[in-house]
C-alpha cells in the first residue's frame, strides 16, 4: 500500500496560481492564459492525479 503524501503545499500553490489567474483576467485579459499551466498542474497534483518526484 502506498503512503499518503501531504498535499498542503500543492493546495497553497494552486490557490496562489488561481489568484494570479484572476488578477491577470481582470487587469491584463490577454495574458491570463499564462497562468493556466500553473493552475492545472497544481490542482492535479493536489488531487493526487499526477505525481512528479
Amino acid at each position: 500500500m502506498e503512503a499518503q503524501k501531504s498535499t498542503g503545499k500543492h493546495w497553497f500553490l494552486f490557490f496562489l496560481w488561481l489568484a494570479i489567474l484572476i488578477v491577470l483576467l481582470v487587469v491584463y485579459r490577454e495574458f491570463f492564459w499564462l497562468a493556466l499551466p500553473g493552475v492545472v498542474t497544481y490542482f492535479s497534483k493536489a488531487m493526487n492525479l499526477i505525481d512528479f518526484n
